[in-house]
């Protein structure tokens, strides 16, 4: 399919690098494609960003059925522009659309289409230390019906936010509260898609620990409320005895990109790492041993999140002296040193613009 492109007839101030925040400012143009089941996915073109017309009977807007993505383009130190593994993500939102009945796409195609509109606002991705574009595929459905029942027309678009630090702390230790209250997703269900909903159901949990002054909720599952899943909008790992260890992909938890990359990288440097279920009391007692030496999340938005303090009722467990760890950091920096090119790729994780 060729992609058709109509510039903006007048374009947006460019915002000060060194004043980034996180997904407030977005660019000159975005990229649409729609799909019906006589044509499939047609007409892809990338236009000037604007509001999308909607029935107030849309369909995504009552049942949520929608999915989307979160990736980055970075600025090299030459002046040009990569991604990280979009293919990574472009095969997870397929495997999303499918739990959600919504049409797969052409991979292939739509990484060409994102990389023409990233030619298309090559201007606005950030140079400035730790800043980058960011990417948010979506897909939603479009049918104007009120019935309970997959739609049948769907949008994909595409649009970009230069962003700053995701969290305000920036790369430093944060503190994550544990609930036992609520539950983010269960096995069987769609706890590990990229879907509305499943964010939708850590608002309100979410609020409750900011308000506890934590920045994130970390999940336990939603059978037994024992085992850690995952944390806020990031992936969970431990440090304990030398040893890396994340929760296992069981269903319910996001198979984060970032964390697949940390698994790797850590494994290449000959350290022991686990993907194993792990238990809040197994942490607990790790913690009273003196064998728990780090916490962090990894995700695409904060790439890797010191945790300084963790909560768990009456329990409040200090960890790593409410420093970054020193596992946290190398990896930290060697996942951004191939992001913004400054390193070598041994991965082949690098896809140039």
């Amino acid at each position: 399919m060729d992609i058709a492109i109509t510039k903006a007839a007048a374009l947006k101030p460019k915002p000060d690098d060194s004043q980034l925040g996180f997904g407030t400012i977005f660019t000159d143009h975005m990229f649409n494609m729609d799909y019906d089941p006589e044509r499939g996915w047609h007409n892809p073109r990338i236009e000037p960003y604007g509001p999308l017309a909607m029935d107030p009977s849309t369909m995504v807007l009552h049942y949520g059925q929608g999915v989307f993505e979160g990736l980055k383009a970075y600025r090299t130190p030459g002046g040009g522009i990569q991604l990280f593994r979009p293919q990574e993500n472009m095969k997870r939102l397929n495997n999303s659309c499918r739990l959600l009945c919504i049409p797969v796409f052409d991979e292939t195609f739509m990484l060409e289409a994102l990389k023409t509109l990233l030619r298309v606002e090559g201007d606005w991705v950030p140079a400035a230390p730790e800043t980058s574009l960011y990417i948010r595929p979506t897909i939603l459905a479009m049918d104007p019906y009120l019935g309970v029942r997959a739609s049948h027309t769907y949008r994909f678009f595409i649009i970009l936010s230069p962003v700053g630090a995701y969290y305000a702390e920036g790369f430093n230790p944060v503190k994550i509260m544990v609930t036992r209250e609520h539950v983010r997703a269960v096995r069987g269900g769609v706890g590990e898609a990229k879907t509305l909903g499943n964010y939708a159901a850590s608002l309100l949990a979410g609020d409750k620990a900011q308000q506890a002054g934590y920045t994130q909720v970390l999940w336990l599952d939603g059978v037994e409320q024992k085992y850690i899943e995952e944390v806020g909008s990031m992936n969970i790992f431990f440090v304990i005895d030398d040893k890396l260890i994340t929760p296992a992909l069981n269903g319910s938890i996001l198979p984060g990109i970032t964390r697949d990359s940390v698994l790797a990288l850590a494994a290449s440097w000959g350290m022991p790492v686990a993907e194993q279920h792990i238990t809040i009391d197994d942490v607990m007692r790790a913690h009273a041993a003196g064998h728990l030496q780090e916490i962090f999340g990894s995700g695409t938005a904060a790439v890797i999140s010191p945790v300084g303090e963790l909560c768990f009722g009456e329990k409040i467990l200090q960890v790593g002296e409410g420093r970054v760890g020193p596992v946290a950091q190398k990896l930290f920096d060697a996942i951004t040193a191939v992001q913004y090119g400054k390193s070598e790729d041994p991965m082949g994780w690098i896809e140039p613009v």
